[in-house]
């Protein structure tokens, strides 16, 4: 096994996702650096040593340091990673494209296809960074149980697999377990779908439709999130790992999901800007919902949740128009 790397490490995005991560890092041993863009934030954090608009239960360690300089974060790491929602993607590498070093490596936690672009995190940050080393995290976890140090798992895809065992290694701890995999493409497209499928089986859920709903959403999912991930370049095995099956199920399941609280909302009865303003934070499956209907149009997939999904979102389709639809679709093959 590779020696553990003790240089230090940028988080950029101070959100709970990034305030998390920082804190897994810093809480196995390394140097941390933790930026963002809101300056009153930063200075509170500073002062109260915890992030209490995002993830106020969790103290910070030692070796986490908020910094409000982004430059000078990155001037005294390593490596940076990147935890902001996708719709800034982005803009966030282009404000770190200046600052970077010639062998800066870069790691994001951020999930969904670009809007517009139809893009992956991967393929972003190649077309604004150039060719450099980089890796996406991701899987089943929750801001609030990382932060609170509870068992965790997940997963660090990059074709470099030395910079992916790193990475693994310095997040992984007594209570914290990072494995490796090179199929970025799976991995991303995986953290995409699920929360369009999450805001379905929140829809579900929130009409009362039970148990039974849920599961079907969930396999059906999984079966639409495969077909679009081979169709893209994906190994289909990745889909039934943590950055798929795992995250899909927990984020379908359970009420931490920001995307199946909007769609319990949506179920019972609220509209699109109130289930929203509930949420209070960015619900990703919205954004998502809308590149993912694209992309699946443009290479020719056949997705009907996430259609269904997206006429909800941006079409002003009825969530009983939605659920009606999915049922009465022709019956064919479970394979298909």
């Amino acid at each position: 096994m590779m020696p553990i790397r003790q240089e230090p490490m940028a988080v950029v995005g101070a959100g709970s996702w990034g305030t998390a991560l920082a804190i897994q890092l810093a809480r196995a041993g390394h140097p941390t650096y933790l930026w963002g863009r809101d300056g009153a934030q930063l200075e509170a954090m500073i002062r109260d040593r915890r992030n209490a608009r995002y993830l106020p239960e969790a103290r910070f360690p030692d070796a986490l340091r908020i910094e409000g300089d982004l430059g000078s974060a990155l001037k005294n790491a390593r490596d940076a990673l990147v935890a902001v929602p996708s719709p800034a993607f982005r803009a966030v590498l282009q404000k770190l494209a200046p600052l970077l070093h010639a062998d800066t490596r870069i790691a994001w936690a951020t999930k969904g296809f670009e809007a517009g672009t139809g893009l992956l995190p991967h393929q972003v940050a190649l077309d604004v960074l150039g060719k450099r080393p980089g890796a996406v995290l991701s899987g089943p976890t929750f801001a609030r149980e990382v932060g609170a140090g509870l068992p965790t798992a997940m997963t660090v895809a990059s074709p470099d697999q030395a910079f992916a065992m790193e990475l693994a290694l310095r997040l992984s701890g007594p209570s914290f377990r990072a494995y490796t995999q090179p199929d970025i493409i799976g991995v991303e497209v995986g953290g995409a779908v699920k929360n369009v499928i999450a805001i379905g089986s929140g829809i579900a859920d929130g009409m009362g439709f039970g148990a039974n709903t849920r599961v079907a959403l969930i396999t059906r999912g999984l079966a639409e999130m495969m077909r679009l991930g081979v169709k893209l370049g994906a190994i289909r095995d990745t889909f039934m790992g943590l950055a798929g099956l795992g995250d899909l199920v927990l984020t379908c399941t359970d009420d931490q999901s920001r995307n199946r609280r909007f769609g319990m909302a949506l179920g019972r009865g609220a509209t699109l800007e109130e289930a929203q303003s509930d949420i209070g934070q960015v619900v990703e499956g919205v954004h998502a919902a809308r590149a993912v209907h694209a992309v699946a149009q443009r290479v020719a997939v056949d997705m009907p949740i996430c259609q269904e999904i997206h006429g909800v979102m941006h079409e002003g389709k009825s969530v009983r128009a939605a659920v009606q639809a999915l049922m009465q679709r022709e019956v064919r093959s479970e394979a298909e």
